[in-house]
């Protein structure tokens, strides 16, 4: 599974941090690390239903789960996908 994200986002450094500690090695794309990435991630975005809301919003959407044809903005629709459970509260590094 390919995570887009950025540290500078909460949301995506505590994914950082559960990946990290389940053990997961999950691909982590940072959108700002290069402009390959971002120009990858905007691709994406510009083109997903899934972002609607995201972007009527001003927002971001990151952190994006990708994997095969499925595409969310939920952790825990994706860590379903590869047969994680939910995130627990004490997982959370910061709020």
């Amino acid at each position: 599974m390919k995570v887009y994200g950025a540290d500078i986002c909460v949301n995506c450094r505590n994914f950082k941090h559960i990946d990290k500690q389940r053990n997961l090695n999950l691909e982590y794309i940072d959108i700002i690390k290069d402009t390959a990435n971002l120009k990858e991630f905007l691709k994406l975005r510009d083109n997903s239903a899934v972002f609607d809301i995201c972007r009527e919003e001003g927002g971001i959407g990151i952190p994006c789960f990708v994997e095969a044809d499925r595409m969310t903005l939920d952790i825990d629709e994706a860590f379903s996908w590869i047969g994680q459970p939910p995130v627990r509260e004490d997982e959370l590094l910061e709020d």
